[in-house]
């Protein structure tokens, strides 16, 4: 089996309090990719509390986003429907960058159904991509990993390819380059 990991398409991320150009303009791509996915797709929200700003992660990045139940913590609604019309697609709250659960999960597919390869798009790939793809890496480190930096953005562009870098360094294949 092969599994899609789609992290944070989530409005804040796009075009809401930390929105980019970038973001926006692979959101079409990250929904048709969802669409094409033939295996099981997982879906990751970065979710937090009110108490956001008093958090280890609010201290250093002070901008409030990705509040359980606000219009910026929801799904894109691109993604959102490409991923409504996927038959059992998982979608796994995350409080910080990279996601145990979502760790955990794969690595009980794994057990059923053999992992044949996973591949990560989405936001950011300087921060949660980056982050949930080395997880991944750790808890299935006979399974290839991927990254399709074509439907995924960071912070900045130059802080987008540093990570596509860094994850190529620690053998995760990427794909989607120009």
């Amino acid at each position: 089996m092969k599994v899609l990991v789609v992290v944070d398409m989530q409005n804040d991320f796009i075009d809401g309090s930390l929105g980019t150009k970038e973001a926006v303009d692979i959101v079409p791509a990250v929904a048709e990719k969802i669409r094409q996915f033939e295996g099981k797709v997982i879906a990751t929200r970065d979710t937090h509390k009110e108490e956001y700003l008093d958090s280890e992660e609010g201290r250093h990045l002070p901008v409030v986003h990705c509040v359980k139940g606000t219009k910026g913590w929801e799904l894109c609604s691109q993604v959102a429907d490409a991923l409504s019309g996927k038959e059992g697609a998982k979608i796994i709250d995350k409080p910080t960058f990279g996601s145990v659960e979502l760790g955990e999960y794969v690595k009980q597919l794994n057990e059923k159904d053999t992992v044949e390869e996973i591949t990560l798009i989405g936001l950011c790939t300087d921060i949660c991509v980056i982050s949930n793809a080395l997880l991944l890496k750790a808890y299935l480190p006979e399974v290839p990993i991927r990254a399709d930096v074509s439907c995924c953005a960071g912070v900045t562009p130059k802080s987008h390819e540093r990570a596509a870098g860094a994850m190529e360094m620690c053998q995760i294949q990427i794909d989607g380059r120009v």
